[in-house]
């Protein structure tokens, strides 16, 4: 039989997303409605090595849901990648009577969670990164509200570069997938989206495009360009250059990873972390919560980690077809 869980814990790793407050707050606060000690740790994998650890009432979670960011602080942690740091952790939590942990944050942290996993801790990872690139899931947490933040901002670049006759490249996050990028460019009505996942870094297409649009009356072109395409300033002067039309590059940056969580990040949240607390509670371990087809359910990390995910062909063909 599985051991016994009474005391878990939770933790942030990685990038910050807007939402995992709410993960945090129904992991405590369902672990104590089943009569489960809850600890903090503070700082990611990094507040582990380091026995940042504090125990959490349902009073420690008053009033976050609606904050950005994570109450428990995050970090990264290279060393965590080396095993005897791992049995390090294992010790640590062994000694602080941790029996679960739920790490919620992205791939790297559920590394961290199966190495856990190995050295006898039960571990539940949840899907917390804005960037959408876990493949075992539909939603991961903070991703809506980092394309509503992303929307909002390019409407206001949009308005001025309309008034002023420009051409826009406007650069959103998502590290190496296009997501955010495909997303904002639909929902804002560019004319030009560049993923990571197809670009052929063909300028000669898009400064054709910009000249023919120019020609059919267009006073303005919108162009999203992915983070892991980058060098957006360069390719503006580029751009310029070769069209005669005035070209800005806008770099929205960490500004997507903030602020109040939408309803949806909440709502998601929320689930996730009260089902990783259920399903840890059963005796399962080295598992990754996710919502596919209309459900929350859980994979094995390892199948998690070996699936692969791609942005959906059609998506992106209506998102050309709009921009005529």
């Amino acid at each position: 039989m599985a051991k016994e869980i009474k005391t878990i814990a939770v933790l942030t790793s990685g990038g910050d997303a807007p939402g995992m407050n709410a993960a945090i707050r129904a992991v405590v606060r369902t672990a104590i409605y089943r009569g489960v000690k809850v600890k903090g740790v503070k700082k990611g994998y990094n507040g582990l090595l380091n026995e940042d650890i504090i125990d959490m009432a349902p009073r420690n979670v008053s009033d976050i849901i609606q904050r950005g960011g994570t109450v428990l602080g995050t970090a990264r942690c290279l060393e965590f990648k080396k095993v005897e740091y791992q049995e390090k952790a294992a010790e640590i939590c062994r000694k602080h009577g941790i029996d679960g942990i739920v790490v919620i944050g992205g791939d790297g942290s559920y590394r961290g969670a199966q190495a856990l996993s190995r050295q006898g801790i039960n571990a539940i990872g949840i899907p917390g990164t804005i960037d959408l690139d876990i493949a075992c899931t539909e939603y991961t947490i903070g991703f809506d509200t980092a394309v509503n933040t992303a929307m909002e901002a390019i409407d206001k670049v949009k308005d001025t570069s309309s008034s002023h006759e420009r051409c826009s490249i406007i650069e959103v996050m998502g590290r190496h997938a296009g997501y955010i990028a495909l997303w904002c460019g639909i929902a804002n009505g560019a004319e030009d989206i560049l993923l990571p996942e197809n670009y052929d870094y063909n300028e000669q297409e898009i400064i054709n495009h910009i000249i023919e649009s120019r020609k059919k009356g267009k006073i303005h072109h919108l162009i999203i360009n992915a983070e892991g395409i980058g060098h957006s300033t360069s390719m503006a002067k580029r751009i310029e250059a070769a069209t005669g039309i005035e070209t800005r590059a806008t770099i929205l940056g960490y500004m997507q990873r903030g602020g109040s969580p939408t309803a949806m990040d909440r709502y998601y949240a929320s689930i996730m972390g009260s089902y990783a607390v259920d399903i840890l509670l059963e005796g399962k371990t080295n598992r990754v919560v996710g919502y596919r087809y209309g459900e929350f359910t859980d994979f094995g990390i390892e199948e998690a980690l070996q699936m692969q995910k791609d942005i959906d062909r059609y998506q992106y063909e209506v998102a050309r077809r709009l921009t005529l």
